[in-house]
């Protein structure tokens, strides 16, 4: 059997607070939308006190970014992108262009064609986002993209030397210190001085998803991201002060950062109670993480791993992380979530910062119909047809009489004019 031991937040209090964000970002967009850099200029100055001759970055301040920055930082940065790089580049490999001769005189085949343009958005109002950097900008040029162009708020009173660096080494093409919807908007919408895109990417606060929703349509973008989730899967090889661990340090992320608890074990859920009580008295963002698990957290109780699964599923949590007996059991059996991490030795951290997969993961159950950011989001798989003069003859007859069944005269003259052409032409042979 299945126990809520602890609810997070009432649905209709959290419907509620969407609605606002929504007609807040409506506004935003529609105002960018008039008035371009005015707009966001003003908007800038409103909600970041940022207000520059220009928001893009230039050569010189981007060398002076990254010549402030320690050599140690350097070389985390660029350790981090070359773990990215190459499970990303692995990702591309995969990615194969294919022609067949599917019968006798049609090939079929696909391309794989990268975006020709893409913004990426780095959050960096409230923590300096460095690693959404890597996973985005980087991401993105190993796919192929031509144009990559990355926004990220001012920190600190203006452009966060490590962000840049980053944004830098992984190979954006242009660099603006913008943040918020206005940068999304900015870059989706374009303005007198930013170029539009084709696609946008990155996370970002409930307003910045908001925004990427409602511009959905008019840009591509990589998925619907909300606030970070986090879902531990504990049995009682594992304990509760990694527990406990594991759950504040995304609920960290932000007030309404959901995580969750789930166990088959009364100790566990014991355990790791007190824990987070404790580590709450001593941890540097405890202010945040503690809000975040007294409104958001929840802990299920369950009987049976079948059941932890079905819950898990049920979920479709963005980060998944398993410490139980047999970690590849839920790798097997599970198939709704943003990104597994498996046994005690990993965890969410790794993934969002240095280990090489992807962190812009599918929140609010969209890993229930979607990955996170990879390579491939980048691509476009489109397919083409050729065929020969005898195959026209013999394809052009059956679909023929298929658009006559469907009432598509235009559609069967299509048909017809070939078969009447080349058959013909057959025939003279």
């Amino acid at each position: 059997m299945i126990k809520l031991i602890k609810a997070g937040i009432d649905a209709d209090v959290a419907a509620d607070m969407d609605a606002k964000v929504k007609t807040t970002v409506e506004g935003i967009l529609k105002d960018i939308d008039d008035r371009g850099d005015s707009a966001v200029r003003e908007l800038s100055d409103k909600f970041d006190k940022w207000s520059p001759e220009s928001f893009r970055l230039s050569d010189e301040e981007i060398a002076a970014a990254v010549a402030r920055l320690p050599q140690q930082t350097i070389d985390d940065i660029k350790f981090a992108q070359t773990q990215i790089r190459k499970f990303a580049e692995i990702q591309r490999a995969s990615m194969k262009d294919v022609e067949e001769e599917t019968y006798p005189g049609v090939f079929l085949g696909h391309k794989n064609i990268p975006v020709n343009s893409v913004g990426c958005y780095i959050p960096g109002g409230k923590y300096p986002m460095v690693a959404s950097a890597h996973m985005s900008v980087l991401t993105a040029k190993v796919a192929g993209v031509k144009r990559v162009i990355a926004c990220a708020p001012p920190h600190g009173g203006g452009p966060n030397d490590a962000i840049v660096a980053a944004m830098h080494f992984a190979g954006a093409d242009e660099i603006y210190c913008l943040g918020g919807v206005q940068a999304v908007g900015a870059m989706a919408l374009g303005t007198e001085t930013i170029d539009s895109v084709d696609m946008l990417v990155g996370p970002g606060n409930a307003f910045v998803a908001e925004a990427k929703r409602q511009l959905y349509g008019r840009v591509g973008i990589d998925l619907f991201a909300g606030p970070t989730e986090t879902l531990v899967i504990a049995d009682d090889t594992c304990d509760g002060e990694m527990c406990a661990t594991d759950l504040l340090g995304q609920a960290e992320h932000g007030i309404n950062s959901p995580a969750v608890l789930l166990t088959n074990s009364q100790k566990i859920v014991d355990d790791t109670l007190v824990e987070i009580e404790k580590q709450l008295q001593t941890l540097a963002t405890a202010e945040t993480a503690g809000q975040a698990w007294r409104d958001y957290g929840q802990i299920i109780l369950c009987d049976t791993e079948e059941e932890m699964v079905e819950e898990a599923d049920r979920l479709a949590s963005e980060h998944v992380q398993v410490m139980t007996r047999d970690p590849n059991y839920f790798l097997e059996n599970m198939t709704n979530y943003g990104a597994l991490f498996l046994g005690k030795e990993t965890n969410v951290s790794y993934g969002d910062k240095v280990i090489g997969t992807n962190h812009t993961l599918p929140t609010k159950k969209a890993a229930r119909y979607t990955g996170g950011l990879w390579v491939g989001k980048f691509i476009k798989t489109c397919t083409y047809q050729r065929v020969t003069e005898e195959a026209t003859a013999t394809i052009g007859e059956y679909c023929s009489r298929l658009c006559e069944l469907e009432g598509f005269a235009g559609h069967k003259a299509q048909a017809d004019i070939r078969v009447a052409r080349y058959k013909d032409k057959e025939r003279a042979a």
